[in-house]
């Protein structure tokens, strides 16, 4: 049987654990090849798929750390009939962390995705970049998700 405190113990560690949960993925539901050449980042016609703890930032296109933790992120891009060597990387800040490329020339699609573990502090700011090349379609075909592991 539950006592009194042992009941109010769960529910403080329980709503401790939930304001610590962080996660994000996104889509471009639409966007010009225009768009993905002048920016170089993600951001036209956001199609935000979750975006629990709220640390996906619409208008810069990146997540921001809520809580110091161990984050995963993932990204997934698809040049379309472009015969250009795409690189695409995943920024901490101001820095690349990792970059994928795509840059067969002989095909009409190639998938460029990378996958990392990052130790993040509060306000930390993830995002991906086009660094070479440019996306014919723009970003539709793209995606990019992060979530927190588990907080330091």
């Amino acid at each position: 049987m539950w006592s009194s405190l042992s009941l109010e113990r769960t529910l403080i560690s329980t709503l401790k654990m939930r304001s610590k949960r962080a996660c994000c993925s996104r889509t471009l539901s639409s966007a010009s090849a225009d768009t993905a050449k002048r920016s170089g980042v993600m951001e036209a016609s956001l199609q935000v798929l979750v975006n629990e703890g709220g640390g996906f930032d619409r208008a810069s296109g990146s997540f921001v750390a809520p809580v110091r933790g161990v984050y995963s992120f993932r990204f997934h891009v698809v040049k379309v009939y472009n015969r250009q060597t795409v690189q695409v990387s995943l920024m901490l800040n101001t820095w690349p962390v990792i970059s994928a490329f795509a840059n067969d020339p002989d095909v009409t699609r190639e998938a460029a995705t990378s996958s990392v573990l990052l130790p993040l502090d509060p306000g930390d700011r993830v995002s991906i970049r086009l660094r070479r090349g440019n996306l014919l379609g723009g970003w539709k075909y793209s995606s990019f998700s992060g979530f927190l592991i588990f907080p330091l």
